[in-house]
């Protein structure tokens, strides 16, 4: 037995990141990942500004070797995606908190509900709220063009692109790191979601490795929507100011935004990027209002519940439908494999930064708030104006229409122009893009420095030149690819960069469903014991029964001070923590006790832990939560009167109940208890690990005999 002395911050116990990102530690690049991405990102754009045209050469031949080769991939990938995640909300595994047992949620509905919607969204929404329908309409992958069909058809491949296909790779990036970085104590990033697999190797360079490739998706991904913001705002300011469009004022609009960007995100995601984001959806709805009413709202409340009902419908046909028989290659590129590589580049980026803002969630709810909060939104975006862009063109406005499919920036301010007040709007439109432009490279900087630095805690933040690094050098890139072919090539790399990260999202399942076996393992425990824990309370004290049950109701009914929470450390904790170290000690086990003074409170903390073998320890804390009075207490209750209870915390966090009053033999039972608990997890886990790697040996059904009922 061992008796060790500090301080700690967080009831929480240390994991086997402690080495890397312990308290004590200021954040630090990780640098193979910030020196290898930034190398490779600056060398590309270096490469795209010199030799534009060679450039742009060889992007299109590899986009047409991943089409041919792994098109079937894209689409099989993502809708694996989606029932991997749908099957875990859905499942036992749906009630698991992201952060320990006791933690509670940081953001309350509305902003975590407009920060989801920000963080997975930019400007290419408006971009292709009105290029997408009319593209589909006046050229559809299959049927005829302008038809009744083909008008249904645009709404809903739109709708499709955009749909919970996409949100469900944000919901697994941001589920899985959730999980590891608030539950286990595990970095937030990438890497941690293989330490199930992989072990401590995910702070070698293996994990390197992963968020190297994370980051290089993001980047382009990311990239993909300021280009597309970039040509868009340009045309906005013209169609408002007469600005010239070209490649100077794109480059002031780059300046602006990495500007913007990092103004946003030194502040911080409460100052910065949460502010913003609600900005963003409030003005985006009156956007959207002002459409709904300026046009034909009957007509476009009507197109809105057949697009509900079509994408209902036909989801399960679209969602692996390759085109095998007469596949429309150029119409695939430009559209489904584009989104799915899109979404699949920004799942890193959008996934790390939800679940920097879930902390205290369960599964379940970040899944379905995800996958329905943001869905509702975009699908009530794109129905208003895709329907209205649709209005128009099938009543003739065939100029219009020829617009919005060759010039997509275009299609949005010439829809805005048809109708009164297009002063109004267009500068409303443009204000709204600017912030959903600026919301995508402030948040993209703030998780693309966080996944280049060890960080303190996964709700730390990495140092401001860091993330203004990553500002600068995503204009950069983003300059570049307009330099080689415009959003054309933006949307080919990011095909390409899409594709090695789509493999690592299947080793994130993989990491995932085995970390939720152990959860559940654990729950199988605690059942499993739960009647031996009963069985096995004994009542002590020395003065009978009626003694405990009255010192039973006395401990309810007390709000104990600090000095008797200091005293109920040293005269019950204390001994109770060394008698059963002691035992364990000469039963042969490694047992150590660590105190503590929360730096808080200023109350003593203790901490029993046992190696296991391996990685695994059985940890049992005492943990003090200075709270109000309540004010049924039956003693005066004063404005600032507080009492102390002593919670009960093991490797998941707290438990949720307090032992403060406990006996010093209550104490030492309730240790034995969570600890013959986590004994029967770990035979679990054996049992279960033996079962998976050894030939299947169980007889046959029929040479089962049950006893018969009642017996």
């Amino acid at each position: 037995m061992s008796i060790e002395g500090g301080n700690s911050k967080t009831p929480e116990p240390q994991d086997p990141a402690a080495a890397v990102t312990g308290p004590g530690r200021e954040s630090r690049l990780k640098p193979v990942v910030f020196f290898g991405s930034s190398v490779l990102i600056l060398a590309i754009s270096i490469w795209a500004i010199i030799t534009p045209t060679g450039a742009e050469s060889t992007i299109g031949v590899v986009v047409e070797w991943i089409s041919s080769v792994f098109g079937w991939y894209y689409f099989l990938a993502a809708t694996l995606y989606l029932l991997f995640v749908v099957f875990v909300a859905a499942s036992r595994y749906g009630a698991i908190k992201l952060g320990p047992q006791h933690s509670t949620p940081d953001y309350g509905l509305f902003a975590w509900a407009t920060m989801l919607f920000a963080a997975g969204i930019g400007i290419d929404l408006m971009f292709f709220s009105v290029a997408g329908p009319v593209s589909h309409y006046l050229a559809p992958p299959e049927g005829d063009p302008q038809t009744v069909e083909a008008a249904r058809q645009a709404v809903v491949w739109t709708l499709f692109h955009y749909g919970i296909t996409g949100w469900a790779m944000y919901a697994l990036m941001g589920m899985t790191l959730g999980y590891f970085a608030f539950r286990y104590r595990l970095p937030l990033a990438i890497r941690s979601a293989l330490y199930p697999i992989i072990g401590k190797r995910i702070h070698g360079r293996i994990g390197d490795a992963v968020d190297l490739a994370a980051i290089i998706g993001t980047v382009f991904g990311i990239s993909v929507s300021l280009g597309i913001g970039v040509v868009q705002l340009n045309y906005g300011l013209t169609f408002l100011f007469d600005i010239p469009q070209g490649t100077a004022a794109q480059i002031g609009l780059i300046a602006l935004a990495v500007v913007l960007a990092t103004v946003s995100a030194v502040a911080g995601v409460d100052r910065g990027i949460r502010r913003l984001s609600e900005l963003n959806v409030v003005l985006a709805v009156v956007l959207m209002l002002y459409m709904l009413f300026v046009d034909s709202p009957l007509r476009i409340l009507n197109s809105l519940i057949l697009n509900i009902g079509d994408y209902v419908s036909r989801f399960p046909s679209m969602t692996l439908n390759t085109f095998a028989y007469d596949q429309p290659t150029d119409w695939l590129n430009a559209w489904t494999l584009f989104f799915w590589a899109w979404w699949i580049a920004w799942a890193p980026f959008v996934g790390l930064f939800l679940a920097r803002i879930s902390r205290g969630r369960t599964i379940r709810q970040f899944v379905a708030a995800t996958l329905v909060i943001p869905f509702l939104f975009t699908l009530t975006f794109l129905s208003v104006f895709g329907n209205s862009a649709l209005g128009l063109v099938r009543a003739g406005n065939e100029e219009f229409g020829e617009t919005a499919a060759n010039a997509p920036e275009q299609g949005f301010y010439e829809l805005l122009a048809q109708f009164p007040g297009a002063m109004f709007s267009a500068g409303l439109a443009t204000f709204v893009g600017l912030l959903l432009y600026v919301t995508s490279a402030d948040s993209g900087a703030l998780v693309m420095s966080n996944l280049s630095s060890h960080l303190r805690t996964p709700l730390t933040d990495a140092p401001s030149w860091v993330r203004i690094f990553w500002a600068s050098a995503t204009g950069l890139l983003t300059l570049a690819m307009l330099l080689v072919g415009g959003v054309q090539a933006l949307t080919d790399a990011t095909i390409i960069m899409g594709l090695p990260f789509s493999f690592v999202m299947f080793l994130i399942i993989w990491g995932l469903y085995k970390a939720l076996r152990i959860e559940r393992m654990r729950e199988d425990a605690l059942t499993t014991t739960l009647p031996l824990s009963l069985s096995g309370r004994t009542v002590h004290g020395g003065r009978g029964t009626e003694w405990n049950w009255r010192r039973r109701l006395a401990r309810a009914m007390s709000f104990p001070s600090h000095r008797t929470a200091v005293r109920f450390v040293d005269e019950v904790c204390h001994p109770a923590f060394q008698d059963v170290a002691a035992e364990l000690g000469r039963q042969g086990a490694e047992a150590s006790i660590v105190e503590g003074v929360d730096d808080v409170n200023g109350l003593p903390h203790l901490e029993l832990r046992v190696p296991m073998g391996g990685d695994e320890v059985f940890v049992y804390r005492v943990w003090p939560v200075e709270v109000p009075t309540p004010a049924f207490a039956h003693r005066v209750v004063t404005e600032h009167d507080t009492y102390v209870r002593f919670e009960v915390h093991l490797v998941d966090g707290s438990q949720g109940y307090d032992v403060m009053g406990y006996s010093k033999e209550q104490l030492i039972g309730n240790i034995l208890d969570q600890y013959e608990r986590h004994l029967e997890f770990l035979r679990l886990h054996r049992e279960a690990t033996e079962r998976s790697t050894l030939p299947d040996h169980r007889p046959d059904t029929a040479e089962v005999h049950l006893p018969e009922k009642g017996v």
